[in-house]
């Protein structure tokens, strides 16, 4: 999945959130091909995270909360629409759903 364009990453976890009885939604489109996905995490109880996959020094992929000061969705949308101001080729994907990290790592960000 890893040569997978961005846009076909983000339909396939689109679709994983669905089938999970959960929601998604584009906030963001970037570039299609080769865009960094930030995903906007929702609790049902309206708790939101930001999560995003970097690599570190020895290139291994990990997955990262951005931001885990801020609370809230407002706050958390300043700081990706900031982001994405820098980068136009960013993506955004808001998901309420449980668990949407492990959908995130079998779907978004698989090697």
């Amino acid at each position: 999945m890893s040569d997978w364009p961005t846009a076909l990453r983000v339909n396939a976890f689109a679709r994983a959130v669905e089938a999970a009885g959960g929601t998604a939604m584009v906030l963001a489109r970037g570039d299609r091909e080769s865009g960094v996905v930030l995903l906007l995490a929702m609790d049902r109880d309206g708790t939101a995270r930001l999560f995003e996959r970097e690599r570190d020094l020895d290139g291994r992929a990990r997955i990262v909360q951005r931001k885990p000061d801020l609370v809230g969705e407002a706050a958390l949308t300043d700081y990706w629409q900031g982001r994405r101001r820098n980068d136009p080729d960013l993506w955004v994907i808001e998901a309420i759903v449980a668990r949407p990290e492990p959908l995130a790592a079998e779907t978004l960000w698989a090697d």
